[in-house]
C-alpha cells in the first residue's frame, strides 16, 4: 500500500481542484459549509449532485459497468480529501452509498435497471426504515409488521429517526413478516414509495433545532412483493450487507479539515491567559493528539480501501472505522467548542441557513461548531451504536 503520489495523482489532484473552482458556486458552497450533519439539506445537495453526473462523477465507489468512475483508490481519497477541503454540500448517502450497493448484490435484474440509473441521476431521494420505538441498536427486535396479502404486503406500525423522510419520495424498510422464529430470521428487505396511502410522517426537532430526522407511520400501507430485495424473512443477511457500507467509508479527508479548522479558530481566539489559544501547551497538546489518530486512520482507510477492492466489501473493518471515525468527529468537535469558548453558546439558527445575510454574533466561522457538536453526538449511537461495534469485533475480528 502507497500512500504517495505519482505524477497521475497529482495531475487527477490538479483536475479535480480545477473542476471544483470552476463548479463550486459561492450558493453552493456556503451550503456546505453549513452542513451540520451527514446531510446537506435536499434543495443543496441535488444542485450539486445534478453537476456530478453531468461530469460522470456522482458515484466513485460504483463500478464501471453501473456508472461508477473506474478511479483508483488514491483518487477516490484524492476525491473525498478535496471536497472536504472545498467545502461541497455532501450528496445524501442513502441512495448512491447505502441502497445502491444491496441493489446491486440482492437486486433482480429489473430492480437494477430502474433503481440505479434513478439514483444517479437523482431522480430518486431515499431515506432508510430501520430504526424503530424501542428497536434502534437491537435491530433484530423491529416490529413493524408486513402481511401478505395476495401479491402484496400489508404494512403497520412506525419507524424512527428516519433522516429526511420529509424530502424523500422512496424508502428502503425491514419489515417483521414471521414472528415465530428467532428475530432474525423473520425479518424482509423492501422498498416502498412514499406518497404511498396510509404514510404518515411527523417530523423530530433535534438539540440542534433542525428539522433532519422524523417519525414515519405506516396504517394498512400496501406494498407489491415485486418491491422485496431478496428472499422473504432473509432481510437480516441483506441488512447486514447494507450496515457495512453505512458504517464504513471515509472519515479521514473530513477529519484532517476539521483539524485544520480548530488550528485556524485556535491561532485567532486566546486563551484564559490572553495569549493565543494555538499557543497553550494544554491545548496544543489535545490538538497534536487528535491530529495523529487521525493520520492512523488514514492509513487504516487506505488498507480497508485495498480490501474492498480486492473482496468488494469492507466486512468487520467497517465495524472498526465506524467506532474510531465517530470518535475522533466528536473529539473536534470538543476542542471546536473549547477554542470558541462563550460564542459557541449562541443559538443563530438565522445566521446559519444558507444565503441568510443576518450577521453572525462572534466570529462567522464559529457558526457551525455547537450545532455540528450536538448533532455529531448521535454519531456514536446512529448505523449501531459502537458499544455494537465492538462486540462485532470482539467476535468476528478477535474471535472472542
Amino acid at each position: 500500500m502507497d500512500l504517495h503520489f505519482t505524477g497521475a495523482d497529482a495531475a487527477f489532484r490538479d483536475e479535480v481542484r480545477a473542476f471544483l473552482d470552476e463548479n463550486l458556486t459561492p450558493e453552493l458552497k456556503d451550503a456546505g459549509q453549513l452542513t451540520t450533519s451527514v446531510f446537506t439539506d435536499k434543495e443543496w445537495n441535488l444542485k450539486w449532485q445534478k453537476i456530478l453526473f453531468k461530469k460522470g462523477w456522482v458515484a466513485p465507489s460504483w463500478p464501471v459497468e453501473y456508472g461508477g468512475t473506474g478511479w483508483t483508490d488514491m483518487q477516490k481519497y484524492i476525491w473525498a480529501s478535496e471536497c472536504s477541503r472545498y467545502g461541497t454540500p455532501n450528496l445524501s448517502p442513502m441512495g448512491l452509498r447505502m441502497c445502491a450497493p444491496v441493489l446491486m448484490k440482492y437486486g433482480t435484474q429489473e430492480q437494477k435497471d430502474f433503481y440505479l440509473p434513478r439514483m444517479l441521476a437523482g431522480e430518486d431521494y431515499w431515506c432508510q426504515g430501520y430504526s424503530e420505538p424501542g428497536s434502534g441498536s437491537d435491530l433484530a427486535s423491529l416490529q413493524l409488521r408486513a402481511v401478505s396479502d395476495g401479491d402484496d404486503y400489508v404494512l403497520n406500525g412506525s419507524k424512527i429517526w428516519t433522516t429526511h423522510a420529509h424530502f424523500a419520495n422512496r424508502m428502503f424498510c425491514l419489515v417483521r413478516t414471521d414472528a415465530t422464529g428467532k428475530p432474525q430470521q423473520g425479518i424482509t428487505f423492501i422498498l416502498l414509495e412514499m406518497d404511498t396511502p396510509g404514510i404518515k410522517v411527523e417530523p423530530i426537532i433535534t438539540l440542534a433545532g433542525e428539522h433532519e430526522v422524523n417519525q414515519v407511520f405506516f396504517d394498512d400501507v400496501r406494498v407489491p412483493k415485486a418491491n422485496r430485495v431478496g428472499a422473504e424473512n432473509d432481510g437480516w443477511t441483506v441488512a447486514k450487507y447494507l450496515l457495512e457500507f453505512e458504517r464504513g467509508g471515509a472519515f479521514a479527508a473530513a477529519l484532517a479539515v476539521g483539524i485544520e479548522k480548530v488550528r485556524a479558530m485556535a491561532s485567532h481566539e486566546r486563551a484564559d491567559t490572553g495569549t493565543r489559544l494555538i499557543d497553550d501547551p494544554d491545548f496544543r497538546s489535545k490538538l497534536i493528539d487528535a491530529e495523529i489518530s487521525v493520520k492512523a486512520m488514514e492509513v487504516t482507510e487506505h488498507r480497508v480501501m485495498a480490501e474492498i477492492a480486492r473482496v468488494g466489501n469492507p466486512g468487520p473493518a467497517s465495524s472498526m472505522l465506524k467506532t474510531r471515525g465517530t470518535e475522533m468527529t466528536q473529539a473536534i468537535d470538543e476542542l471546536a467548542i473549547e477554542s470558541l469558548a462563550y460564542y459557541a453558546h449562541v443559538d443563530q439558527m438565522p445566521a446559519r441557513t444558507p444565503g441568510s445575510n443576518v450577521a453572525p454574533v462572534g466570529p462567522r466561522y464559529g457558526l457551525t461548531a455547537m450545532p455540528r457538536y450536538l448533532n455529531n453526538r448521535a454519531a456514536s449511537i446512529y448505523g449501531g451504536s459502537n458499544e455494537i461495534q465492538r462486540g462485532i469485533m470482539a467476535k468476528l475480528v478477535l474471535g472472542l
